[in-house]
Order: structure tokens, then sequence, then C-alpha cells
């Protein structure tokens, strides 16, 4: 067996790395993006299940000096890990060519195109390029323990095997720690070991090493205990029985063991039932399929879309023609390769159970229950691995070509003979373009332009309110850029975010009476709120304890219409439970409702990506629009100058929303795009293309001199925006505003926990 080509792998992976860094994201972007980002810069703690091993790698990188700004460096951390496993996918394919191919030169030619084909698949690419999930980690994990498999494979006779074998179960462990796929792998090694060598698992000591392998792999876990007793600005799940500061006994109590276990076992989020299909496994299967040929060629627009299913076709027969050249010239690898392509793809679409995917047959409209966002990142290690069988079927074709030809001979066993000429290989080498599409067809696509303006977003929003505002949120794309905003790079930390979804959750409204009240800088604020006097407030954002705000039911059903009254105002909200979703109050809607009530010193904002949830908590006569968020205000307003009635968005103060209109860094930004790839958070620059039509008829409706120019003015870059992001059917209109219908926006869509209804009344 040649020795592995360590040097030629570094370089495949370095020229990987080097694309990834020229179409490398600059800041944060859509969804867990800012989460993430966030979690790592603060050593805090994310959504289920914690990624504490993510976090303080992600730590690591914020601090280096490798770029200018902390999500830079996190997104750099992102690129070199799927670069490296672009690389040990070299050393795998290489691996098993040497059991096929006679020639060097030949075997690096095929892992190097291994490396290709899977850096450049669409998700594989648009997940390196910014550090959305811990994926990328994941996969540098699940490439280094098949590379170690292979290797084990090989020399599973050998003293050193059972070394391999205890560090692969390490890295399991491990990678576990970064995300539960990291035991993706685990049942194809398992497979492995018992075809290579089935009297591993008698031998009791090495099991009993693997398994404390194992275990010492999972210690990251413990991190997520003492850092939430330190709370850190991002604790979610609140993994800690300990209310003021880390103390071994709290921490060693059996409330903490609770939550902590909750939040590993993501009990946020429900029951994960495989039997009680979401979706019929034949759709499933269809999703999974969309998402191969996304690969290949992403077609946001849907304008190639022959091309793209032919170009599917040709690499799907590519991999199955390299999983049979696989079977044929290097059966021991087989017996762990092929375990681990099933496991990625049929088996994890079984487990997922996943409803229709967001942008999967359309035609059925919103009759069946769909996914909020597409789930490609899901199949991430997939479209990675396959890699290397594509690249074994695409050197199987090339030999099959140049036989046909008639320009080659090929030796009674398979193997290339020396014998070979050089003119077959040349005229039969075109077919080895195809490792090329990926990059050619991806380049557009997956780097994520369409994205750069998130943090702008944040800022706008922040931006929108008054100094020490309370703003309630709705999930992942309006909330996770205002943390990163926030706690990363210090905008407006005066202004205290909510989020409804987790509002719902037991522990959230305690971390939020936990955070510090910070300081307004109103020279780095907007010039519409200087030359006012902003105190700051004193009071307590929740008129009750921590230990009551968990006593707070989940549900309470309301018998008929209710009336919400703020104490010592004129503010009073007809609550009809036929406007809400289950009949009745949410504890989200409580707490809503509770900020409302319980804050004299600092205003409560609705953003506008909320939808109508303030019409359903009746609040409609009380709210009053300034740019991207709704002030609930304690008088209802009334016409005035600055203040008029929109039909079909309610009362909007002109003045200040204009004057934010004109500040914000995401407006002018999302103009300048061509076209937007994830459907799923388009809605955040629709948001843009919203306010500024509501904007422009307000401002029709005010009709102070120069108001018509204005009005057009914010009208025409509304409608550049929804150009640019193609959005058809809100079209640039010259002339009259009022002429414009209101744009048909999609609904907000987050990826937050589903709020389940509570059949019983808990109140």
């Amino acid at each position: 067996m040649p020795a592995p080509s360590y040097r030629a792998a570094s370089i495949a992976a370095a020229l990987v790395f080097a694309l990834y860094l020229v179409t490398l994201v600059p800041s944060t972007a859509m969804w867990d993006t800012s989460e993430y980002i966030t979690a790592a810069y603060v050593l805090g703690i994310p959504h289920p299940p914690g990624n504490p091993f993510f976090v303080l790698l992600g730590h690591i990188f914020s601090i280096l000096p490798i770029a200018r700004t902390p999500a830079q460096r996190i997104n750099i951390m992102a690129a070199l890990t799927s670069a490296l496993s672009a690389g040990i996918w070299f050393l795998v394919a290489e691996r098993v060519f040497a059991q096929w191919l006679a020639a060097r030169w030949q075997r690096l030619m095929g892992a190097a195109i291994a490396a290709l084909v899977g850096a450049t698949a669409f998700t594989v690419w648009d997940q390196s390029v910014v550090n959305e999930k811990v994926y990328t980690v994941s996969l540098l994990f699940f490439a280094v323990v098949a590379w170690l498999t292979v290797q084990w494979c090989d020399e599973a006779e050998t003293p050193r095997a059972d070394r391999l074998l205890i560090l692969v179960a390490f890295l399991i462990g491990l990678g576990y720690t970064n995300h539960p796929a990291g035991f993706l792998i685990a049942p194809a090694v398992a497979i492995a070991v018992l075809a290579r060598r089935p009297a591993t698992v008698l031998n009791w000591r090495l099991m009993g090493k693997c398994v404390a392998a194992l275990a010492l792999g999972l210690s990251p876990f413990i991190v997520e205990p003492i850092r939430a007793a330190q709370f850190p600005a991002l604790n979610e799940g609140l993994t800690t029985a300990c209310t003021t500061k880390f103390e071994i006994s709290c921490t060693l109590d059996r409330e903490t063991w609770s939550r902590f276990m909750d939040h590993v076992d993501r009990k946020q989020y429900g029951e994960h039932e495989i039997a009680q299909r979401q979706a019929p496994v034949t759709a499933q299967m269809g999703m999974y399929w969309l998402y191969f040929k996304w690969q290949w060629l992403r077609d946001p627009r849907s304008q190639h879309v022959t091309l793209q299913s032919t170009l599917a076709a040709v690499f799907l027969i590519l991999a199955l023609f390299g999983g049979f050249a696989h079977w044929k010239y290097d059966r021991r690898s087989f017996w762990f390769f092929g375990p681990m392509i099933a496991t990625v793809t049929v088996a994890l679409i079984v487990y997922l159970n996943f409803k229709y995917g967001f942008s999967q047959s359309p035609e059925l409209g919103d009759s069946v229950a769909r996914e909020v966002r597409d789930r490609d990142y899901f199949y991430l290690w997939s479209f990675s691995a396959l890699s290397v069988w594509i690249a074994l079927g695409l050197f199987y074709l090339w030999e099959a070509l140049a036989i046909a030809l008639g320009a080659a001979t090929a030796a009674s066993d398979g193997i290339f003979s020396t014998r070979t000429s050089a003119r077959a290989w040349i005229l039969s080498s075109p077919v080895l373009a195809l490792a090329i599409v990926p990059l050619i067809a991806n380049y557009g696509s997956a780097p994520r332009r369409e994205q750069a303006a998130t943090r702008d977003i944040a800022r706008d929003m922040l931006d929108s309110v008054e100094p020490y505002g309370i703003l309630v949120t709705v999930g992942d794309n309006d909330l996770f850029p205002l943390w990163y905003a926030q706690e990363v790079e210090g905008v407006r930390k005066d202004v205290l975010v909510v989020t409804t979804a987790l509002l719902g959750t037991d522990w959230y409204a305690s971390e939020l009476m936990r955070r510090p009240v910070y300081q307004y800088d109103s020279l780095a604020g907007p010039a519409v709120y200087r030359g006012h006097a902003w105190p700051k407030p004193t009071q307590p954002i929740l008129h009750m304890t921590m230990a009551e705000s968990r006593t707070v039911p989940e549900f309470t059903q309301l018998p008929g219409p209710v009336v919400f009254h703020k104490p010592g105002t004129s503010l009073s909200a007809r609550i009809d439970p036929a406007n809400l979703e289950f009949g009745g109050l949410l504890r989200s809607d409580v707490f809503v409702l509770h900020l409302i009530a319980d804050n004299t010193d600092r205003p409560v904002y609705l953003s506008a990506t909320d939808g109508r949830y303030g019409d359903q908590l009746g609040l409609s006569d009380h709210l009053l629009t300034q740019g991207l968020a709704r002030k609930v205000v304690d008088v209802a307003p009334v016409a005035t100058r600055d203040t008029v009635r929109v039909p079909g968005d309610g009362w909007l103060d002109t003045s200040r929303s204009l004057n934010l209109w004109n500040t914000y860094g995401a407006r002018p930004a999302f103009a300048q795009h061509h076209g937007w790839t994830d459907q799923a958070s388009v809605n955040m620059a629709l948001l843009y293309v919203l306010r500024g039509y509501y904007l422009a008829e307000g401002l029709a409706q005010r009709a102070l001199p120069g108001d018509g120019a204005r009005s057009n003015t914010v009208m025409q870059q509304a409608a550049s925006i929804a150009d640019a992001v193609g959005f058809a059917p809100f079209t640039r209109q010259p002339a009259n505003p009022s002429a414009v219908p209101p744009p048909d926006l999609p609904a907000p869509n987050n990826d937050v926990p589903e709020r389940r209804p509570v059949p019983k009344n808990d109140s």
C-alpha cells in the first residue's frame, strides 16, 4: 500500500480554503449565523443541545488576530474546517484509488476531483463561507473518523489497529459535543469492525478503553452548567439551578442535571416521533432529491430546470458507478464507506422525518405542512462524502470511454495497463470536465452575497426603537442579528430585545430580568433621538420574581373576550379568543401583556416582522409605527400633522419613519442585489418593501409641501428593492403611489419551536 500523499492533500485543502476566503461572507448572515457567532464570542450557550465544543473552538477563533471582526474570524473557522475536510476526502479517495490505479498521477488526479466536487457542492460551499451552523466543524469530525476507519480497515490485524479504534471512539464522543451528528458515523464504524475483524467486540479490554475514550470525548458538556451559572449574555436553556453565581452545591444539584439533560435532549422542541410520519416517505425522499439537484446547479429562480435535472442524473449515475468501483476494487473499506453513505442518505431521511420542504412541490401550496425553511444543510455530510464515489465513478467512466474508443488496453484484473497510450487518455479526458461543473454553476449563489446586509437589518431595527425601549420580536431572522449587533458589535445595547419564541419557555423571563440596563450612547444613536433627555430606567421590567415567572401557565383558555388595561393609563385592549391561534393566551402572550402593563419608564415596541400579532392582542388602536417597529402607546393616536392612519397598516409616525428610512443601511444594500437565493429568508428584504410602501402612502396622505416628491422617492426605493430581490408582484411605479396596490408579501418565516396547542386550561 503506497504511503498517503499528505502533502498533496494539504495543497488541495489550501486551494479549497483560498476559494472559500475569496467568497467569504464579510459579516453575519441570516438564520443561526448570528446566534452561533454571538454564543462563541461571549462564551454563551446557544439553542439546544448547546454545542459546547463549537462554542469553545469558536471563542478561540473569535479572539485570534486573523481578521478585522469576530464575525469574519468565526466565518474563517467554518471555511478552514470545511477545507480540511476536503483534504481528508482527498486522502480517502486516494486510498481507494490505490487498490485500482497503478499510476500515482492518476490516483492524485482522482483524489483532487473528490476534493473539488465535495467542496463546491452547493450546500457544502454555502455553509463554508459563513458560520451559519456548527456543521462544518461536524463535517471535519466526520471526515477524520472516516479516514481513520479506512486506515483501520487496511490495518485491522496490526498493533496500530486498536489505537486507531480508541481514537475513533474519542473523536465520535467529542464530535457529539459539537453536534449530535457526531454519532452519525458510529453505525458504519461498527459494521466495518464486524465485517473486517468481528473478534474485536469480544476483546473486553479494548471495548472498555473505547467506552472510556467515548466518555472522555463527551466531557466538554460539563461546560454548559458551569457557564450557565455565570449567566452569560446568551444563556439559552438556563441549564443551572444556581440563581446568583456559580457554586458547586447548586451545580451538582438534581435540578441542574434535569435542566441540562432537557437541553441536551432538545426537550424544548418536543418529542421526536419517527413512527408518526410528518410527510409520506416518498415525499421525504423527494425532498432529498430536490436538494441533491441543487448541489450541482443551484437554480433559485428555476431558469434552468432541465439542465439542473440532467446534471443531477449524471452525478447520481457517477456516484452509483463509484460505489460499484469501490465494491469491486477495495472491498475492505467499502464495508465501512457503503454503510456510511446509507446512513447519511436513506437512514437519515427516515430518522429526520421532515415535513414537505419549503421549496418542494410548490404546486401543493399550503395544502401540506411544510418546513419553515429548506433543510438541505442536514444532508451536508451526504453531499460532501459522496464526492469520493463521484470521483471513483468519473474515473470508472473515463476508463470505459478509453476502452470503448479502442485507444487503450486494460489488464484482465481491471488495473490500468502500463501499455495504455497517452493518446487514449487524452481523447477521453474531456469527460473529467464534469468535475468543475459545481464550481462554475454555484459560484453565483453559494457565497450568500444576498445576505450581506443582515447586520444592517439589526442596526436598522434597533434604531427604530427609542432609547431604553423594549423590542418584541418573533424568531430567528429578526432576533439573532439583534443579539449579534448588541453583544458582538455593541450596537444599541440599551434596547431590551425580547422574543415570543422563547417567552413560551419557563426560563427565558428570568434571563430577561437579569439583564442589566445599559447606558444609551446618544452620539452612536440616530440623529432623530438627539436633543432630548432620555433618563435611564430604574424600575424592573416585570413586577414579579424570577420564581413567579416560572409559574406562568403554558396556556390560559379564554371563555370569551376579555379586556386588558394598563394601570394608570387609558390603554385598554379587547382580546377576543377568536383572533388567537388556540382560542386562548399562550405563556408568551401573557408575558408580552405584562411587559406592556409593568413598564412606565420604558416604551414597548412590537417588531414589524410580527405580522398582526399586536392586532390579535387587541392593541390595534394603540400601535404607532415608527420605522421597522410599532410602538405601544398609552394614548390612542389621533390624526395630526405627522401622524396619519394608513389603510391596511394603522397609525404611522411619518416624520420619524422618514428620518429613519433615510438612515437605514440595509435599504441601499438590498437594492444592489441581483436576486435572492434563499427564498425562506427573503421576507427580511421584503419587510423594507412593505414599510417603504406604507411610508409612501402616509407621506401622500400627509400632503405637506414636498411630500409628493418624497412619497414617489420612497416608493421608487421600495420598488428597487423588490426588483433587486426578484419579487415580481411588486413592480416599479413612477407616478402616484396610491395607484400601487400593497405588496402581497409572504408571512415571516422563523425557525422557532413550534407552538403546540395545550388541550386543557392550565390556569
